[in-house]
């Protein structure tokens, strides 16, 4: 187990982790929301399209056949299941930490206790 004076520096490096994913999945949300919109704009100038079922459609296979946006689409997932990690990561320190912290408490307890201990009968 780590020594109770590294869990700081330890949290404060993943949540830094935690930063830096929030970041990049900003990032490519603003990518895909750029492909979404000139998909958009592509479908709803289309002159042949006749209905909102038809711009869909058409929105669709603009999407579909963007071979860059189905990678920020598979980078979004990617980030999403690291930033789930990097979270869980950050919650088990936090919570080793605040073990670490009882346990050291518990032990200075338990000193405390014996000495009093061997007051009371003389030692």
């Amino acid at each position: 187990m780590m020594q109770l004076s590294h869990f700081p520096a330890a949290i404060t490096q993943a949540a830094q982790r935690m930063n830096e994913i929030d970041s990049q999945l900003m990032a490519v949300q603003q990518q895909i929301n750029r492909f979404e919109g000139n998909a958009d704009r592509a479908a709803a100038f289309d002159i042949d399209l006749k209905n909102d079922a038809q711009r869909k459609a058409r929105r669709f296979e603009v999407l579909l056949v963007n071979h860059e946006y189905q990678q920020a689409i598979d980078m979004q997932m990617r980030l999403t299941v690291e930033k789930a990690n990097a979270f869980a990561h950050l919650e088990y320190l936090r919570n080793q930490f605040s073990v670490a912290k009882l346990e050291a408490r518990l032990a200075i307890a338990q000193q405390l206790t014996d000495f009093e201990s061997k007051e009371l009968v003389g030692l």
